[in-house]
């Protein structure tokens, strides 16, 4: 299948959506706190025995940030001396949500299986948050660069750091360096950093519904990254021909635009996937962020414009929505 590289340097500075969420939810106490929350409230003494009895400093911090968040609330209990429980909220139990799409993907660890709220969890879901705001992946999801050409593409990151993040991504298994003549090492994205799309869309889908002031628009970047990490992963029928254009609606410059790709797809196989928007297409597929966010999570959302040979358009974003490490 035809990745399209990159035809520019990669020079945007704002964050990436989903980051706030992965750094939530790779700190092990938080997903500790959530789930021993979930079936009712807790006062701080229980809440901090059932999840190992850290110290009382730690458990008040993480407390008063998941607080502060939303995630967690504080209820006053009626009674001399007066108590505090600890519950869940609504927003706390979508992100519990989202830690069942990265519980699913993390059971599918190339190496062995990795068990969330684990330092293991924690390392991965940090070098996946690290290479999203980079734009690493966002890189590699269209084809394999080497680190020379990644410092060159991606100029705002310093070489060290960008090396640092790249082995760390190498590490855990997210991306895997290829030796060739001349003693390059291109890297490329594995399959399973192709499933981690699964969790970043659910991560950004809950960014944007429960934290809408203070978390990051999805933007141009995110877009393509999203789309050329699920596209190798869709299963389409055999009778699925054509080139689809899959467009989102993004601020750009306080000015309305739109990013995504163009897949063209022969008898049900996927051929190419390039990052540009223009040229002839037999169907579309476009929205606003929430409207794609609602129907890839699964809502039954009519919000999607789809027009041409809307069959192929159809087929198209319904593979995307069934992409692995769904929960």
């Amino acid at each position: 299948m035809t990745m399209a590289p990159r035809s520019g340097k990669m020079t945007e500075t704002r964050a990436r959506a989903g980051t706030e969420t992965m750094a939530l939810l790779a700190a092990p106490l938080n997903t500790q706190i959530l789930k021993a929350l979930e079936s009712g409230p807790l006062p701080l003494r229980s809440l901090r025995q059932a999840i190992g009895s850290p110290p009382q400093s730690t458990m008040r911090l993480y407390t008063r940030s998941l607080d502060e968040l939303g995630v967690i609330e504080r209820r006053s209990r009626r009674e001399f001396p007066t108590s505090v429980d600890y519950a869940i909220t609504r927003s706390g139990r979508g992100l519990l949500g989202v830690a069942g799409f990265f519980e699913t993907w993390l059971a599918q660890a190339p190496d062995k299986p990795i068990e969330l709220g684990t330092i293991a969890a924690r390392n991965t879901i940090k070098s996946l948050s690290e290479g999203w705001s980079t734009t690493i992946i966002r890189a590699l999801a269209g084809r394999a660069y080497s680190l020379t050409e990644l410092d060159r593409l991606i100029p705002r990151v310093s070489y060290p750091s960008l090396e640092r993040r790249l082995a760390a991504l190498r590490i855990v298994g997210l991306v895997e360096g290829h030796r060739v003549d001349g003693g390059t090492t291109p890297h490329s994205a594995t399959d399973w950093l192709r499933r981690a799309v699964a969790p970043a869309v659910a991560a950004i889908a809950w960014e944007q519904r429960f934290l809408p002031q203070s978390s990051q628009s999805v933007g141009r970047l995110d877009v393509e990254a999203a789309f050329l990490l699920a596209i190798p992963l869709t299963r389409l029928p055999k009778d699925v021909s054509g080139r689809c254009r899959l467009a989102v609606e993004v601020q750009r410059a306080a000015t309305p635009d739109f990013a995504g790709v163009v897949v063209r797809v022969e008898e049900g196989k996927v051929v190419s996937c390039l990052p540009n928007l223009k040229g002839e297409v037999e169907g579309w597929a476009s929205g606003s962020p929430r409207a794609w966010l609602n129907r890839l999570m699964g809502s039954p959302s009519q919000e999607l414009d789809l027009g041409g040979e809307i069959a192929l358009a159809d087929a198209i974003v319904e593979a995307l929505r069934r992409t692995p490490s769904k929960p």
